[in-house]
């Protein structure tokens, strides 16, 4: 009997995929293969139930004859062990950066001559209606909240971008690429201060108070599912902290970083450029401290960044910190620079992993931005978040069409450059 295969990355089956399974079974045996939680982080988005779950559903399936594990995204290992006669597809996968599957799995079947099915993509109400069932479940607080520890557990490295609208939240949701073969797409969003701010068109001194950037979180929250870190500054007095966190926490935001700093906030990245005081150890322990002491649950994460490199207080400082913050409570750490060279942020990590290997390390690449994700997953690092490049190529780009529309005192001439008002509608879900 020829082998009829197909891979599933659902949660729950509809008509969809049971039109898809009865049309595999004219062909012959019916083999599908579930997408590891791993793979599915990478193209697609997280799974609502357990790897354990989604086999047992597509196992007790009618029309299935065999499950099977794939454990990445291209059918390589997959096909080279199976050897299907034909694989099976929604037309689904005839373009977008899923195009880049197809194509993997067309060179692999023509190398014996096997053939790929294209089959109409089911898409109704009823079946909209379970998608977004779906979505709203990711997108509940007491799912959002424990995924960035379920991603740590998961993946080399987690990858943040920061957001600071519902818009820009979408982006950092869908945005998905095809390069040298593989699928990826972020892994969760940060909520800067400093963006925020300049989004609000407001300094970034702690200006733009709690409530205010609550109202941020929101509008990210109605539109996305994937876990928020959000930047909490200094946290504030002791007393207003533990409230910051209670608040995070019911809001399903996954983790805060709050940096060891007082007084009048000034962005890290000038440095001993304008004055800055480092917080004395024994105050900013007790912040941590009083902040976990306060949760009500054991998902959400508070993660302490150092300053001492960036005030030039020196790597030992910075690994003194470091050990007291953990002692005192923190989930992370995260470690700043604004060197251009990686060299100080390189050696921090070792040093640190030298003597603690559980705890995370976050770090923002944005002055030594030529070391890659995979060289700090090297050296110990498992947060990678980048800050604020959505706000700084906005800008340039918005500040440019302003200007030639001022100079030709029409549109014409930035047309070419203008994202079509549909393309950008599309990001955007309808009930």
């Amino acid at each position: 009997m020829a082998k009829v295969y197909m891979c599933f990355t659902t949660d729950v089956i509809h008509e969809g995929h049971i039109n898809i399974i009865n049309e595999a079974g004219k062909y012959g045996e019916v083999i599908i293969g579930v997408l590891t939680d791993e793979a599915m982080v990478m193209f697609d988005r997280f799974p609502t139930i357990s790897f354990e779950e989604r086999v047992e559903l597509i196992r007790k399936t009618p029309g299935v004859d065999k499950v099977v594990t794939q454990y990445t995204v291209m059918y390589d290992d997959v096909i080279a062990e199976i050897r299907p006669d034909y694989v099976i597809h929604g037309d689904n996968w005839l373009s977008g950066p899923t195009r880049a599957i197809r194509d993997n799995v067309e060179k692999l079947l023509q190398q014996y001559g096997g053939q790929i099915i294209d089959v109409p993509y089911t898409y109704n109400e009823n079946v909209k209606h379970i998608d977004s069932k779906v979505k709203e479940k990711l997108a509940m607080p007491e799912f959002r909240r424990k995924r960035l520890r379920q991603l740590l557990k998961m993946r080399p490295v987690v990858k943040a971008i920061e957001v600071h609208s519902g818009l820009t939240g979408l982006i950092a949701e869908k945005t998905v690429v095809e390069h040298e073969g593989r699928l990826d797409q972020f892994d969760a969003m940060w909520i800067s201060s400093l963006c925020d701010s300049t989004a609000k068109g407001k300094p970034d001194i702690e200006l733009v108070d709690m409530t205010s950037r609550f109202r941020t979180i929101d509008d990210v929250t109605e539109v996305t599912t994937k876990p928020i870190i959000f930047d909490g500054d200094t946290g504030g007095l002791t007393e207003h902290f533990v409230y910051t966190v209670r608040s995070l926490e019911k809001m399903g935001v996954s983790a805060v970083i709050i940096e060891d700093k007082t007084g009048l906030k000034k962005n890290s990245l000038f440095g001993t450029e304008v004055e800055q005081t480092q917080d004395t150890i024994e105050n900013f322990t007790a912040k941590i401290a009083a902040g976990k002491k306060v949760q009500l649950t054991d998902d959400f994460m508070i993660i302490a960044r150092i300053e001492s490199l960036i005030l030039e207080q020196g790597m030992e400082d910075a690994l003194t910190r470091a050990r007291a913050y953990v002692k005192a409570g923190a989930d992370g750490i995260m470690i700043h620079s604004r060197k251009k060279d990686p060299a100080e942020i390189v050696e921090f990590c070792d040093k640190f992993r030298a003597e603690d290997q559980v705890t995370p390390i976050v770090v923002v690449p944005s002055s030594f931005n030529t070391i890659t994700e995979d060289e700090l997953a090297a050296h110990g690092v498992n947060i990678v978040i980048y800050a604020n490049q959505l706000t700084r190529s906005a800008f340039p780009a918005m500040e440019a069409t302003a200007m030639d529309i001022l100079r030709y005192h029409r549109a014409k001439e930035v047309d070419d450059r203008l994202m079509p008002i549909k393309d950008i509608i599309s990001l955007i879900d309808t009930l």
